[in-house]
């Protein structure tokens, strides 16, 4: 008898696409890079729905970083995904997009590999997972790095040249100043505000009334948001404000970390007169400087101010850090800490209440159900601590627990230690005294 054959057809609509994500990426922030970077993305998007085989699970895509850094958010976010199990496959254009370090780009393949994801790179036509893969990819990637120190130390030699010349070597974003033809120009309007900022350190206010005094009246720093004591202590120093130029302050370690380092001694400095427009005269300029030296003398800087409880104590209200603040001197000084938009920016802000480090320390204890204050075992055992409002007080345990206690107790000379209460003795001797 005859065989009959009978050919059952697969079921194409069946079968498992393969997840591929595409990772894209552009070194510059200027305006044709971005224009680029759309593109890009806009192309993966076409391809890889163009093709029935492959599902699209998404596009990854950095502006303005550099490939030879781990601080690129998306491509951080890919590598998550990909070891989660969400992507198979991922395309990306050339080696040095993916990254200039050799080392860096082969921990991240083997990784990706184990985790069964293939990378293929479409410049090089190179599949991760294919036999020669890891042999193709060390040589170029090799050649990739090299390439990379190359245009680092080439850029370098161009900017220090330029230094030589007295010129500023890139834009240059300074309050009170534009950047135009390589050269800084006047803003009229913010001049006006350094000149105030200038005017008002000298009459006595200190950072943070300057910073709050700007804040309150909305002005906007140079990048378009708040005022900070830091970026105010910046400019207050700035010889730019004077008309001169002191270049090459800093320079960069090395071409993989691109670490920024301060200039001190290491390269040739380069100092021009006159080389702008001033704002500041240099009678003036000179006396704040002096002003600010006459204030770390008097106010210096505390040694040991790092406390244990630095970064552990947030403000549940706007989100911002407690800050450490120290008042008086000797046996009467007091620390207290402050909710940092509220030091900043003011009550109208964050109303959030300080609260005494000595108060902190008797909440600790009773949140550790413990007979005195231990800074150790606090380190041991606290994660963080936040204040939810007025009379709260909130402690995150390292085990994951949670304890809310009240700020406010019953009798406020119960939580009171015996320091506080010597203190307190002393100090109501001394108002007696001297009235």
């Amino acid at each position: 008898m005859k065989r009959k054959i009978t050919v059952i057809e697969a079921q194409q609509q069946g079968m498992k696409k393969t997840r591929v994500a595409a990772y894209a990426r552009v070194s510059s922030g200027k305006e044709e890079m971005l224009h680029s970077l759309s593109a890009q993305v806009s192309y993966y998007n076409n391809l890889i729905q163009s093709k029935p085989e492959w599902e699209l699970a998404g596009v990854y895509a950095d502006e303005a970083e550099t490939g030879t850094r781990d601080t690129r958010p998306e491509f951080q976010r890919l590598i998550s995904d990909c070891c989660q199990g969400k992507i198979d496959m991922v395309i990306t254009k050339t080696i040095s997009r993916f990254a200039r370090n050799t080392i860096t780009l082969l921990e991240t393949v083997r990784s990706l590999k184990k985790h069964g994801v293939d990378v293929y790179f479409q410049e090089q036509n190179i599949h991760s997972m294919s036999s020669d893969g890891e042999l193709m990819l060390t040589i170029l990637a090799s050649y990739a790095q090299e390439e990379s120190r190359s245009v680092s130390e080439n850029c370098k030699w161009r900017v220090r040249k330029v230094f030589k010349e007295g010129k500023l070597s890139s834009n240059v974003r300074l309050y009170g100043y534009d950047f135009k033809k390589g050269t800084l120009v006047v803003n009229p309007v913010e001049a006006k505000i350094v000149k105030m900022i200038f005017a008002d350190y000298l009459d006595g206010l200190g950072l943070n009334a300057i910073t709050k005094k700007l804040n309150r009246a909305r002005i906007k720093a140079k990048n378009g948001g708040t005022w900070s004591e830091m970026t105010l202590s910046g400019m207050l120093r700035n010889e730019k404000y004077k008309g001169d130029l002191l270049l090459q302050k800093g320079y960069v370690v090395d071409h993989l970390t691109k670490r920024y380092k301060t200039n001190k001694g290491v390269l040739p400095r380069y100092y021009v007169k006159q080389s702008h427009q001033s704002i500041i005269d240099e009678v003036t300029f000179q006396k704040v400087q002096a002003e600010i030296a006459r204030r770390v003398e008097l106010y210096p800087v505390r040694a040991n101010t790092q406390s244990e409880f630095s970064q552990m104590i947030r403000c549940e209200r706007c989100g911002a850090s407690y800050r450490r603040k120290t008042s008086g001197s000797g046996k009467y000084a007091k620390v207290v800490w402050v909710c940092a938009t509220y030091k900043t920016k003011g009550k109208k802000h964050c109303d959030a209440k300080r609260i005494s480090e000595e108060i902190l320390k008797v909440k600790c204890v009773e949140a550790l159900q413990l007979a005195t204050y231990d800074k150790e075992t606090f380190i041991s055992k606290i994660t963080a601590i936040s204040l939810p409002d007025d009379g709260l007080i909130r402690f995150k345990f390292k085990n994951g627990t949670e304890k809310l206690l009240s700020l406010e107790n019953p009798s406020r000379r119960e939580s009171w230690t015996d320091e506080m209460k010597q203190k307190a003795r002393e100090k109501a001797k001394e108002v007696k005294r001297y009235g």
